[in-house]
């Protein structure tokens, strides 16, 4: 006997939600998960912080009365005009120098780029403090220098005594150290546009200058300017090394005050708090320089709140099934 097997029912249709229930959907209102361990560890930053300030304000040996005694100094301030020129001139000389490094190592000619690479390995291999004192004792390897043609006669020389003084190796030192990092920071910049967009500039007729600076140097600064940034700050402090070979530095003002009275962690702390204003108005601007350059990547839509934000990602249940927003 043979068996006929029956259609199955079609399944009834489901009732749409009441627009009662649609409405408390919407006003329901989002509650984050709890998180136990993000609030411990708030806590405890919160008492450690506590614990840091107790101990500053409490603790007589900071001796901030002759903190304050030294803090605008002229000793101190001479210190920190010099470190502050310091930093502007070694910053300016990297730059130029390694937009230069970074041209020969993006070039064609297999010389230069291994010409450049040598240059910025060797100096990024050496530590700043050795640079520093070599080039401070350059008249120990190099009494004389002079410009000739090699194995003939000689058209310049001159005795590097008389020509490096303290500032002056200092000034050299750090500036062929930033040039080597600027031009790996100039560099990675450089790569990170894409070469189809030099490639559409060509093909609408600029120029390479202008296609380098309408259209490949503003879409490379927003890669170039927190590594510039960093790179700016953490100059400012290094400038602080060259205390070391008695250049009066804020730095070495301040070892120069407390060799002579003493007090070795007031005057610490003088040179620290000034660090910390400087590298405060340093990271203010370099926000702002961020912010300026990442202007086109910033969304032009006004700014929506929570429940905006919550309602239109809650789905809209209609008798055609459901979409996202309250679209039917």
């Amino acid at each position: 006997m043979s068996h006929v097997l029956a259609d199955p029912l079609p399944a009834p249709p489901k009732a749409p939600l009441a627009d009662e229930t649609v409405d408390d959907l919407a006003g329901a209102k989002l509650v984050s998960r709890r998180k136990p361990a993000r609030w411990a560890a708030a806590a405890v930053a919160l008492v450690l912080a506590a614990m840091l300030l107790n101990t500053l304000f409490t603790n007589p040996r900071f001796e901030w009365a002759v903190v304050g005694d030294y803090f605008g100094s002229s000793a101190i301030l001479r210190g920190l005009v010099l470190s502050l020129w310091l930093t502007a001139a070694v910053m300016v000389t990297g730059y130029v120098l390694g937009i230069g490094l970074a041209a020969l190592r993006l070039s064609d000619n297999p010389v230069l780029r291994t010409a450049s690479f040598g240059f910025v390995w060797l100096v990024r291999s050496v530590p700043p403090l050795v640079q520093l004192l070599f080039w401070f004792e350059i008249a120990s390897l190099y009494p004389r220098l002079s410009l000739g043609i090699p194995f003939g006669p000689e058209f310049v020389s001159f005795q590097t005594a008389h020509l490096f003084s303290a500032v002056a190796a200092a000034y050299v030192a750090l500036s062929i150290d930033a040039a080597a990092f600027a031009s790996e920071i100039v560099r990675g910049g450089l790569l990170s546009v894409d070469h189809g967009q030099t490639e559409a500039a060509s093909s609408i007729g600029l120029s390479r200058w202008r296609t380098f600076r309408r259209v490949v140097l503003p879409q490379a600064m927003p890669s170039i300017i927190p590594a510039s940034g960093n790179m700016l700050i953490g100059m400012l402090k290094a400038t602080s090394l060259v205390s070391v070979i008695a250049v009066q530095d804020l730095l070495g003002a301040s070892e120069l005050i407390y060799n002579d009275n003493f007090k070795i962690i007031p005057l610490l702390l003088v040179a620290t708090i000034w660090y910390l204003v400087l590298t405060t108005i340093l990271s203010i601007g370099q926000f702002l320089l961020e912010r300026h350059f990442a202007r086109g990547k910033r969304t032009s839509r006004p700014a929506r709140s929570l429940s905006q934000v919550w309602r239109e990602g809650l789905p809209r249940f209609t008798h055609r099934g459901f979409a996202k927003g309250g679209a039917a």
